[in-house]
């Protein structure tokens, strides 16, 4: 346990190394946006205009409201560092005895809120663009949107000059953006007040306005609105999933391309499932007696809210991945169980990518070890996972996922890593029902019917208990690795080949062994394997979960 948190903070400290907040120079570059001059910073490969706002600040009234498009732009901006994050909640790291909590707490929250200083007025986004680059290029865009379990996260971790820095190597120059939006309770506030006032997945709306921004200035940066790809991570991938599927697939020409890092439509229910979190969140910021709660929690002070919020349940909580403050059917974003909708055809035809990590579980298990024997792992997957399943399908599941350590996750590590008798068991479930069980569905719906490609990242297996754990595939594009070349061919060509002469074979789900890129350790870092593993356990979860979602 006390690895993993090193391993943590190394990962945070590299994403950081190199990445000081660049100051304006004497040759400083320029952007005219309306009536509005900007002024980025430049290291004369690669100019940045950090922190623009899209959206008017969601404070006051706009509180838990639809985004609002920013006001016409005016005067002289300097735009050289990021603008806030949207309001983080606290995390609460699921630490044993022995370990001194009050300094990882102060690592974990304090430090991070230094580096990372959030605020109501978040609505901002970056643009990384080559030096030099004159409007009217039309190069292609990637838009990145970040992961962080939709309860954290900012795009100020993640330097986008390392993205279009090696598009430029390749000679396929591309213009990165990455864009701020809410997350936790001021972002996916569930409840049947907040199904009525058609105001859930705010959070997804934030995302949808910076596409729409994209659309309108891009041009004005040298790149092409036509020929724009969406990409994220975790919560971040999952939301570029659920674009897909918004309006019915209709992209509203927002993008033209998808790529998606451990994140599929997952199986989530209606918004109103959500409505404890709601109505604690009522409870705790005194509105419980207010004709109107939702206008009360508008008009309730920040302070009060946010102490509200880091109340909840986070996602290293003993419920873990079944968050509190996630996508959900609202009846005008998504209409329906994300993986229904899938089912349905509502999806947007355009080509993906989409991919896990091996050990996409281990991490969020670690906040359930005290499940140590098969019947406290069935109270606990119906209590938070499978609320409304049959004992009979719980006890399924458990026969497909063997009490057996050297079948659980981290896979293929044999008797090793086994922190408690369930617990790799435990990670296997997990990262199959809302990780590698999703993908595969989407994949198995889609594959066939647009072009897609899929991968398997078993990189980084050696370290302790977490394995090939979820989000250590982010080392591989931000440090310049071989996903980050797949990345920048697919926003380019919409391929993932490119003209490279690489062989990444498209999803074929009527194949017996549909191909999936794999990336290794060791001296053959590549090779293409079959997405057949836990054929029939996969099959049962989504099954189970597309009766019962969460």
């Amino acid at each position: 346990m006390r690895f993993s948190a090193t391993v943590a903070l190394a990962v945070t400290k590299a994403l950081y190394i190199g990445f000081a907040l660049a100051a304006p120079t004497a040759n400083a570059p320029t952007v005219t946006l309306d009536q509005g001059t900007f002024q980025g910073a430049t290291d004369g490969t690669i100019n940045s205009f950090l922190g623009i706002p899209f959206a008017k600040p969601p404070v006051g009234d706009l509180r838990f409201r639809l985004p609002v498009a920013n006001d016409p732009y005016n005067g002289t901006q300097t735009v050289t560092s990021f603008g806030a994050a949207c309001p983080q909640q606290s995390i609460n790291l699921p630490l044993p005895d022995g370990i001194v909590t009050d300094a990882i707490d102060f690592i974990v929250n304090d430090v991070y809120n230094i580096i990372t200083p959030s605020s109501e007025d978040c609505l901002n986004l970056n643009v990384w663009v080559p030096a030099g680059l004159k409007a009217g290029t039309k190069l292609p865009v990637v838009a990145w949107i970040f992961g962080g379990g939709f309860e954290i996260g900012a795009p100020n971790i993640y330097d986008g000059g390392v993205v279009v820095s090696r598009s430029i190597a390749l000679g396929e120059p591309i213009i990165y953006v990455s864009m701020n939006y809410r997350v936790s309770a001021f972002g996916f506030l569930p409840g049947q007040q907040v199904k009525d006032a058609g105001v859930g997945n705010l959070g997804l709306q934030d995302q949808r306005q910076a596409l729409r921004w994209i659309q309108k200035y891009i041009g004005a940066f040298g790149g092409d609105p036509t020929k724009v790809t969406i990409w994220g991570e975790s919560a971040g991938a999952i939301s570029v999933s659920l674009h897909m599927l918004a309006n019915g697939g209709n992209t509203e020409g927002l993008f033209r391309g998808a790529f998606m890092e451990s994140g599929s439509p997952i199986p989530v229910g209606d918004i109103t499932n959500g409505q404890k979190y709601y109505d604690a969140l009522v409870s705790g910021t005194g509105c419980s007696g207010a004709s109107d709660t939702l206008q009360c929690l508008r008009q309730v002070s920040y302070t009060k809210l946010k102490a509200a919020v880091d109340a909840s349940p986070g996602i290293f909580s003993p419920q873990s991945l079944s968050l509190a403050w996630l996508p959900r059917a609202d009846g005008n974003f998504l209409t329906a169980n994300p993986q229904a909708m899938v089912s349905q055809g509502s999806v947007a035809t355009v080509p993906f990518v989409t991919g896990d990590c091996d050990d996409e579980g281990t991490l969020f298990a670690l906040s359930s070890l005290n499940v140590t024997n098969q019947a406290a792992l069935k109270t606990y997957l119906k209590t938070f996972f499978l609320p409304t399943a049959t004992d009979a399908d719980v006890n399924k599941l458990l026969s497909v996922y063997p009490d057996d350590i050297t079948q659980g996750s981290p896979f293929d590590t044999g008797i090793l890593n086994a922190l408690t008798p369930e617990f790799k068991r435990v990670a296997a479930i997990l990262g199959d029902l809302v990780f590698q069980a999703p993908r595969r569905y989407f994949l198995q719906q889609r594959g066939g019917k647009q072009n897609a490609w899929a991968f398997l990242s078993k990189r980084l297996k050696l370290i302790p208990f977490l394995g090939s754990l979820h989000a250590s595939d982010l080392l591989n594009v931000y440090t310049a690795g071989d996903l980050t070349d797949y990345v920048i061919h697919f926003v380019n060509y919409l391929d993932p080949n490119g003209n490279s002469g690489s062989s990444w074979p498209k999803y074929d789900p009527s194949s017996s062994s549909p191909k999936l890129m794999t990336f290794l350790d060791g001296l053959i870092p590549r090779t293409i394997s079959a997405d057949t593993y836990r054929k029939d356990a996969m099959d049962f979860v989504t099954t189970l979960s597309l009766s019962n979602p969460m």
